[in-house]
């Protein structure tokens, strides 16, 4: 009688299609997990960003017509009023204009949501095709 533990048999196809099947179930549930995570964390921070953001812009608005108001009448006092105005009225839609350049410019730059979630998936392909591969 040997007291050595015999090996286990090789797991049948069926064993392992079941086991893929699970496996496969776990790793989209844990795949759109962390998506889920990465979108929240982005969103929530947006949103705080854009609500700081419009209240910045709010007293900017305000502090901006300031100035509006006194290069306008700084103008007139050389100019007649209507001169003043328009002439501050075409520098403010240049500044608009170049804004709106950097903006457009700045929002190509934009990288895809979820960065890491992708490439966790790429990582995950890659190895399955390695495995399929390696078994042939």
């Amino acid at each position: 009688m040997s007291v050595e533990p015999r090996p286990a048999a090789d797991p049948s196809i069926g064993e392992l299609m079941t086991q893929l099947s699970s496996q496969t179930s776990r790793l989209v549930r844990d795949e759109m997990r962390l998506a889920q995570k990465e979108f929240q964390e982005s969103a929530k921070r947006a949103g705080i960003g854009a609500g700081l953001l419009s209240g910045a812009g709010l007293i900017a608005v305000f502090g901006l017509a300031s100035f509006i108001a006194a290069a306008i009448a700084a103008l007139s006092l050389v100019l007649p009023v209507w001169a003043a105005a328009l002439i501050v009225g075409a520098a403010l839609f240049v500044a608009a204009g170049v804004a709106a350049l950097v903006s457009r410019r700045e929002m190509q730059q934009i990288t895809p949501a979820a960065p890491q979630t992708v490439a966790s998936v790429k990582d995950d392909i890659r190895e399955v095709k390695d495995a399929r591969h390696d078994r042939q």
